[in-house]
């Protein structure tokens, strides 16, 4: 079983988050691809974030556009701040040894996984695939993994792909770029100004009907 996670916050998910789901979903020719919206951020605890009943919502209405896709409520059934580690844990009790895990994340969360809870044990998990991201500048993966310790004793297993100790693979994947912001969305949304096209419709009319980011 070979099955992909991409987590966020998902405030709201758009247009961009679900392009490159769906490509990673085929390049790596996997069952599913999980969108997994993080309940309590905690690189985000200074930011006000919709409540998780709002962006599970919208998630799994983005999700069940396409067959590659599926969301998982993990996070939102935890207490206490929505850790990967201990997500991928659950998942790997959840689906038993023998499945393979992909960790979908973007270059400029690649770049900051020393700062993850436990990171070095990440990659006894789950392979990671770094995923390009606009406005972010894509650097060789061996370069934006040279500071992560023991535990990423790189190998090379060809262009853009590593092997670590565990057995595990770090791989750099350019998906189709989308300028595409949660952010932008908001900030747009609370103007009054149309998120036509940014986010899939079902996700426009979920946004007006509940007055969010107003």
């Amino acid at each position: 079983m070979r099955i992909g996670i991409l987590g966020g916050t998902f405030d709201p998910v758009h247009l961009g988050h679900l392009r490159s789901a769906e490509e990673i979903c085929q390049e790596l020719d996997l069952e599913k691809i999980y969108l997994i919206p993080s309940a309590s951020p905690p690189h985000k605890t200074h930011e006000t974030v919709s409540p998780f009943r709002d962006r599970l919502a919208m998630t799994r209405m983005a999700a069940a556009m396409s067959p590659c896709l599926e969301t998982l409520d993990l996070e939102g059934r935890r207490a206490g701040h929505s850790y990967s580690i201990e997500t991928l844990r659950e998942l790997y009790r959840m689906l038993g040894p023998d499945a393979e895990i992909f960790f979908v994340l973007g270059m400029d969360a690649f770049l900051e996984i020393k700062t993850w809870k436990e990171y070095q044990h990440l990659f006894d998990y789950a392979h990671f695939v770094v995923i390009t991201r606009p406005g972010f500048e894509t650097v060789p993966l061996r370069e934006a993994a040279s500071d992560l310790g023991t535990a990423m004793d790189l190998t090379s297993a060809g262009p853009d792909v590593f092997a670590v100790p565990s057995g595990k693979t770090v791989r750099l994947i350019r998906t189709t770029l989308m300028d595409i912001s949660s952010t932008r969305i908001r900030n747009l949304a609370m103007t009054d100004r149309s998120i036509r096209f940014l986010v899939p419709e079902k996700i426009g009319k979920y946004i007006a009907e509940n007055g969010l980011y107003r």
